[in-house]
């Protein structure tokens, strides 16, 4: 058994952070084990022009304070979107990329695009200047059945897309099905896929297990086992169309354990202890850093990183929650996973406390801890 690990510094090639105090209580979390992450542009507005996404970028600079951390920014799709301000965004270093959100599909996706066919111009602009667009995956007809909106959604609108747009570069975002893994792998296409670790860690049993299980709910939701199954051997395979993206994404307690809860599963803390688990359990430890550090900074064009990461065997304190928040009771990872129902008391006079349910790590388990040696580009 292989006890200790050392890759070269990884990306998040897709997280949430937030803004205000829970971009304070979160950004460090992601900073600590990544050196750059694609920042997600849903916010309340959300970021979809050069102004909004340098200002957004300075808030997340002064949450991570000296952290050798970089926001790569990307811009939200609307309807309306101007392809002249994408263009000069993005030759001028502000955006990454640009993330296509289905109107209503997810968190904050309210102004999201109603149908991808009236963005031709975008579209074209995208491919001209070789600008990935990112997109989360999903149909929203409520006649679909929610767990099979992304296939569909690969049916009925990717596969058109990647036909009249050949040269666009795409990100499948958080793929959770057969369906989405052999389209990427096997498209004729500038195309790749981020994978989060819950999807490789849980089916969709956990949402119902012993009740509803609250912090098991993300969008795209949770499938079934033979789906699962499909993930991983995309994750672990060494393709350098799959890579790493947390989908990271935090709610305040209330928010989650409520009559109608958000979808996020905020797994930053143990983030890359979760994929590795994943990578150790395949006999993929070998894999681990092409898909941790390597393929989403190429599909980017990007360089790799400098400095290094070591992950060391040994037990881990994986809490029920972060930050400081309202009086509550809060069900820890391990009632989730067990049924057993086991609970943690939190207590202050704030706010802000970001749930931490962690797919397949309880509280005290044994896992493998983060250093952070070097430095990052």
């Amino acid at each position: 058994m292989t006890d200790r690990l050392t890759i070269r510094r990884p990306d998040d090639w897709h997280v949430h952070l937030r803004d205000g105090a829970m971009l304070e209580a979160v950004a460090g979390h992601t900073a600590r084990q990544f050196a750059r992450a694609i920042i997600m542009p849903n916010l309340t507005p959300p970021v979809t022009s050069i102004a909004a996404a340098q200002a957004y970028r300075g808030r997340i600079m002064t949450a991570v304070g000296d952290a050798a951390f970089a926001p790569l920014m990307t811009c939200y799709l609307t309807d309306g979107t101007d392809p002249v301000e994408l263009e000069r965004g993005y030759t001028e270093g502000v955006f990454t990329a640009c993330k296509l959100y289905p109107a209503h599909a997810t968190t904050n996706s309210a102004h999201g695009v109603t149908d991808i066919r009236a963005l031709t111009a975008v579209l074209e602009t995208l491919q001209r200047i070789g600008m990935p667009l990112l997109i989360h995956g999903e149909v929203t007809d409520k006649s679909i059945d929610i767990f099979d909106r992304e296939a569909v959604f690969v049916e009925r609108v990717l596969t058109p897309l990647v036909r009249d747009y050949p040269g666009l570069k795409i990100v499948l975002e958080h793929i959770t099905t057969a369906e989405a893994a052999a389209f990427v792998a096997e498209a004729d296409h500038p195309i790749a896929a981020t994978i989060t670790p819950q999807h490789l860690l849980i089916n969709r049993n956990a949402l119902f297990d012993g009740g509803l299980r609250p912090h098991a709910y993300c969008l795209p939701v949770l499938k079934r086992e033979t789906h699962r199954q499909a993930v991983r051997r995309a994750a672990v395979s060494g393709s350098p169309r799959f890579f790493l993206g947390t989908d990271s994404a935090p709610h305040v307690v209330g928010a989650k354990e409520s009559g109608c809860g958000c979808a996020g599963i905020f797994n930053a803390p143990f983030a890359l202890e979760a994929y590795l688990r994943v990578f150790d359990e395949e006999g993929a430890l070998d894999k681990f850093e092409g898909f941790a550090s390597e393929h989403g900074a190429r599909f980017y064009g990007l360089p790799l990183n400098e400095g290094t990461v070591t992950l060391v065997r040994g037990d881990a304190e994986v809490p029920t929650s972060i930050g400081a928040g309202i009086r509550r009771w809060c069900r820890s990872w391990r009632g989730l996973m067990s049924g057993g129902g086991s609970r943690s008391k939190i207590t202050s006079d704030r706010s802000m406390s970001p749930t931490f349910r962690h797919p397949g790590l309880d509280p005290g388990s044994r896992a493998m801890h983060v250093g952070v040696c070097g430095s990052g580009s």
